[in-house]
């Protein structure tokens, strides 16, 4: 479960996060490109595997911050809340190997 924060980690490197993303954004374009204008396969599974190394970037420093911030936050204030920032962040663990 979410909850509203004033801030979140990751507020502190925002823009480094929108850049990658736009840049991840603009490889995407690019992989369009490549398959419209029917370009070699082993060319566009080159650029898949760049997009998803960019997209893990940013899962896992989207993690850590997470860790570093909001479930250390959460141990200060107590058990029930720390015990389910961890349990959130174990699922989010899980759902990135899977992907």
């Amino acid at each position: 479960m979410r909850e509203a924060h004033a801030s979140h980690g990751y507020i502190g490197d925002k823009d480094a996060y929108l850049k990658r993303l736009r840049r991840i954004e603009g490889q995407v374009r690019g992989l369009q490109r490549m398959v419209e204008e029917e370009q070699y396969c082993i060319d566009i599974l080159t650029q898949v595997s760049a997009v998803t190394k960019g997209l893990q970037a940013v899962s896992m420093g989207l993690l850590e911050d997470h860790l570093g911030h909001c479930v250390v936050d959460a141990a200060r204030v107590g058990d029930a809340e720390a015990a389910a920032k961890v349990k959130e962040a174990s699922d989010a663990i899980a759902r990135l190997l899977r992907s």
